[in-house]
């Protein structure tokens, strides 16, 4: 069986996804660490493991995206992250136009035309803010994981704003709402306001077509999911395996 595989190397996680001729998912690989360390080897590893492979010579053609793609030398081809998240993305979500992608350092929105190709992009500019590396913080000053935002947003009563746009003086901001004894899920509320804010304003830049999907692991946070699309007038399609999508737009590359 022809099997075609596709790495995303982010800046703080590396994912892997394994694909079959008719482009379907076999295998697929997940690990915590980027660009620079063991992490993209290891989330191959893993993929491989899935379907009792022993090396990456044993599938017909390899693809490479994300941040680290170049490091990658093995790969067969390198392509942008900007393409890959495109082609995920129109292969996962029937007549997708928008995509709105927060990954570990950035955040981009892409405008895709009816047949789903890329036709135009928005990035962050180099600031953190507005990112999952912005919310990894927040979480570290609330003594939680990423994964409890969530749940604490749905707890509170009203919204903290958080002005700064900074991601240092947005930590000072919230450290010292904490010692006024503003309530947790209240400023949680504001931070992810913050982050929908920053993103709404690269979407509005790029234009917001529906069907709009949202890509990267803050997919994966409901909460601020539902507080964006109150945002920006429309529904958000997304699926539990966001973090994939980029490795799965590489792997269809890869297929050709």
């Amino acid at each position: 069986m022809d099997l075609f595989l596709g790495i995303d190397v982010g800046s703080t996680a590396s994912k892997c996804v394994i694909v079959n001729a008719q482009g379907q998912v076999v295998a697929r690989g997940l690990h915590a660490t980027g660009a620079g360390t063991a992490g993209p080897r290891l989330c191959v590893e893993e993929a491989l493991r899935g379907i009792g492979l022993a090396s990456v010579e044993e599938v017909a053609s390899s693809c490479s995206t994300g941040y680290g793609r170049h490091l990658e030398a093995w790969t067969d081809k390198q392509v942008s992250e900007l393409s890959c998240h495109a082609k995920g993305a129109a292969k996962l979500f029937e007549g997708v136009r928008t995509v709105i992608d927060i990954g570990g350092q950035d955040a981009k929105v892409l405008s895709l035309s009816e047949d789903g190709k890329l036709v135009d992009f928005v990035m962050n500019d180099k600031c953190a803010a507005g990112t999952g590396r912005f919310l990894d913080v927040m979480a570290g000053v609330f003594g939680c994981g990423v994964s409890d935002l969530s749940e604490l947003d749905r707890e509170s009563t009203e919204v903290a704003p958080i002005s700064s746009t900074c991601t240092v003086f947005a930590e000072s901001e919230v450290i010292s709402k904490l010692a006024a004894g503003t309530p947790i899920p209240n400023i949680v509320a504001g931070v992810h306001e913050s982050v929908v804010e920053r993103t709404y304003g690269l979407a509005k830049r790029a234009g917001i077509k529906p069907v709009v999907a949202m890509t990267g692991g803050v997919a994966l946070n409901d909460a601020l999911r539902e507080r964006l699309e109150n945002r920006i007038g429309h529904p958000i399609a997304t699926t539990d395996d966001a973090q994939f999508v980029g490795a799965y737009g590489a792997a269809l590359f890869a297929l050709g």
